[in-house]
Parts: structure tokens; sequence; C-alpha cells
């Protein structure tokens, strides 16, 4: 096989290169989907359709609290770099037409809703990565947003929003109490342990993220959360493939492209003893379903420790130290063997 062959490392390549353009289409379209026309408003309003359906079939299922994947109500489309029409999906996070969708089903189902949408505040137009969360009354309880914004690869996402302001809240619901750690926080053990620290017994980790750049790290990191916090995670993906209308380049010397790559789903659930469920479908979206002891977290921080052992002081003042401008690390040197190098 010849370098140029072994080059092909996205199915979309390899199809363009080896099959007729009067095949290719057809293909594209079994693999990807058709493109959409229709305005804004109503692809929103197809998504609310399916969530309805999920809904509808999590509250047969006893749900009691409900989490969708990151920005669930739009593409995920940051990496086009385009303002239009992206930007017009964004909403607002209390009164906008998902929110109010949701208060009506979380009413009538009993159950919370967890929601993370790209938000728009009503006053400023400012633009913010955000979970909003409902009550099982119908209630807005409150939102909080990501507080980590990535720059690699095709995450353009610092250029539409910025990095949360409000902090890392828990909210106390009926069912216990809950946190939201958007996408890429999880890479951050500080996110996650922040939650903790607060109270949260559960952790929802919403994410839209692609196979090449972080599946290896995928089934470790809420997993590890979960046994470092003694609480609940759930790593939740986005799943499939995006074709955009526009072609954009990722800045790494490889020619234009369509797509983001494919969202591998694989949404699971850990718990604070290290058990884990296995992984939603990574071609099809679909609902997982875990019943939890919320007295699991407790009986783990008893029998190890961990809250008793954890020395936050002195992490604190390291923390407080590294903060700031021009901190010089904790490094013990050998100063004789450097003279003696020195010498030679």
């Amino acid at each position: 096989m010849d370098a140029e062959k072994t080059q092909l490392t996205r199915l979309e390549d390899v199809i363009e290169k080896y099959l007729p353009p009067n095949e290719l289409l057809k293909v594209k379209r079994i693999l990807f989907g058709a493109e959409t026309p229709d305005p804004i408003v109503e692809q929103r309003q197809s998504l609310h359709n399916r969530i309805g359906e999920i809904l509808n079939v999590a509250m047969m299922c006893g749900v009691n609290v409900c989490c969708f994947q990151e920005c669930w109500t739009m593409p995920f489309a940051f990496c086009t770099r385009e303002r239009k029409p992206w930007c017009e999906f964004a909403e607002c996070a209390e009164n906008g037409p998902t929110t109010l969708f949701l208060k009506n089903l979380a009413a009538k189902y009993n159950m919370v809703i967890v929601s993370p949408i790209l938000e728009r505040e009503p006053n400023s137009d400012v633009i913010w990565n955000t979970a909003v969360v409902i009550s099982n009354h119908g209630q807005v309880l409150g939102k909080t947003r990501k507080n980590h914004i990535p720059r690699v690869g095709d995450f353009n996402e610092s250029t539409y929003y910025m990095e949360s302001t409000i902090g890392h809240p828990v909210f106390e619901t009926e069912f216990g109490n809950i946190a939201v750690n958007i996408c890429y926080g999880r890479h951050h053990p500080q996110n996650w342990m922040a939650y903790g620290l607060n109270g949260a017994e559960m952790v929802f980790n919403p994410s839209a993220t692609v196979g090449e750049l972080s599946e290896p790290l995928w089934s470790i990191e809420a997993r590890n959360a979960a046994i470092a916090n003694s609480y609940y995670t759930f790593a939740i993906n986005r799943v499939g493939t995006e074709v955009f209308p526009n072609e954009f380049t990722s800045g790494d010397g490889q020619k234009a492209h369509r797509d983001f790559g494919h969202f591998y789903g694989s949404s699971y659930a850990a718990a604070p003893d290290g058990s884990r469920t296995p992984g939603l479908s990574r071609i099809h979206d679909g609902l997982l379903v875990v019943e939890l002891d919320l007295n699991l977290g407790r009986q783990v921080k008893d029998h190890w420790g961990f809250r008793m052992t954890q020395r936050l002081d002195i992490y604190g003042k390291l923390f407080t130290e590294v903060s700031k401008p021009y901190y010089e690390p904790q490094i013990v040197r050998n100063f004789e063997e450097k003279k003696s190098k020195s010498k030679q």
C-alpha cells in the first residue's frame, strides 16, 4: 500500500476517493443523512419532538432525573467558525422555547430535567454554553455554565462564548443534589472536585466529543471522578456525524472538510465504588436508565476516609500561590551535583 493511501484517515476521504459520483451521493445520505433547508425554528421543533418521545419512554421507565447531551438543540457547529446561522440557535435560559417546552414535561412526568443549550442573555445578547436545571414541578431551579473552554483542534468555541463566572453550583432536588460539569470540564480534576465540595451526589457531564481526539480518555475520566469524589457521574455524549454546508479547515495543513468527526456516543454511568454501566451505542441515540442508591457515596467516604484525609488546607495554600504571577515551583535541586558538573 502506498503512502498516499495510508493517509486516508477519515471515512469521507475514502469514499470520495474510491466511489463514483453517482454512488457517492447515495452513500453519503445513508451515512450522514440529508442536509436540511428548514428554518432554525423548525429544526429546533424537530429536536423537541424527538426529545419528547425519549422523555415519554423515560417516564415509563420511572426516571426521576434526565440529562441530555451538550447543546442538544442544535448542530455542534462551532468548528465552522461561522456566526450565521448557528448563533440563531441561542435562546434565553429561563424563558426560551426549549425551557418552556421542558417545563411542561418536567411537571407532567414528575421529572427533574437538565437541559444543556446555547444561551443568549436577553439584555446583553452575550452567548454562553449553559445547562438549565428544571425541577420536577416545572420550575427553573437555576443554571450553570461551562467552566473550561477547549482550545484544541476544531473546538473553536472560545470565539463564540466565554468561560463561566458563576462557579460550581449544586442544585438541591427531591431526588438528590445534582451538578453539571459541561463537556471539556471533565479534563480538569479540580472542576469535578469543586462540585463534590459543594455537596453534589450526582454530576452529569453532557458532552459533544469526537473519536480521534478524546475516545481513549472517555471511559476513564468520569469513572475516575466518581471514585475520587464519592459521587455518581454520568458521561453523556452526542452520537453520529454532522456535515455542514461549507468547508472549513483545521489549521493542521490538511485539506478543508465539512464534518467535525464522528461523535461516538458511548454514554455511561459510574458509581463511587468504581463500578460502571456498559456504554450506549457508538452509532445510535438511546436512553440509559440507571437505578442508584445515594447512600453509597457516604458509605464509600466512611470506608476509605477520603474526606478525613483530604488535606484541603495544604492544597488551598498551594493553589493560592500558583495563581499568583511569577510563582516559583517547589523543586528541590541538588546544587552540589550542579557545581561538580560546572567544574568539569
